[in-house]
């Protein structure tokens, strides 16, 4: 089973600047981190024009496309359900992945690391630490009886994710 950890936080705390940062730093160690973003906007990762988008708008259940350099397989959902994190894990290659990062999904139950900023218009009272909160990476000191860890210190959290994936295997 490939570990999963999730990266949550309020919105503009800086859950993507974090994976921005983590994510090479992560592969510098020789982890080979895979990523599942959530998101609640409408998004769309097809180009209107192009012949995948039209094939696809023509009503194709699902489309796969692909080159020399990557493939993205495009899923149509028109139930609309909020998708199942753990099914989406499935779908990934576990043969070419160490890791799977998931950005969002707080209320899966999932591993986590909790991002608190100061000045993110929350209070720290607010943190909901559950027994999926594996420690809280922060820019501040926090009256909390888990890991805490340096927001702005890659390292740190990089060690501390380490040490977490050595107890999952």
């Amino acid at each position: 089973m490939i570990p999963v950890l999730a990266i949550a936080a309020w919105s503009g705390t800086g859950k993507t600047t974090l994976l921005k940062s983590l994510i090479p730093e992560l592969r510098l160690r020789g982890i080979r981190p895979g990523l599942i973003k959530h998101t609640h906007h409408r998004m769309d990762v097809d180009t209107p024009g192009k012949d995948s988008y039209e094939l696809r708008k023509a009503g194709a259940a699902q489309t796969l496309v692909a080159s020399s350099e990557r493939w993205a397989l495009m899923t149509e959902t028109p139930e609309r359900k909020a998708p199942d994190l753990a099914w989406l894990v499935s779908r990934m290659d576990h043969a070419t992945l160490d890791l799977v990062l998931v950005e969002g999904f707080k209320h899966e139950a999932v591993a986590k690391i909790l991002l608190f900023r100061e000045g993110s218009g929350h209070d720290a009272d607010e943190l909901t630490l559950d027994e999926h909160v594996i420690a809280v990476a922060s820019d501040i000191n926090l009256p909390i009886d888990i890991p805490q860890l340096n927001l702005n210190d890659i390292g740190e959290i990089v060690d501390f994710i380490q040490g977490w994936m050595a107890t999952q295997a």
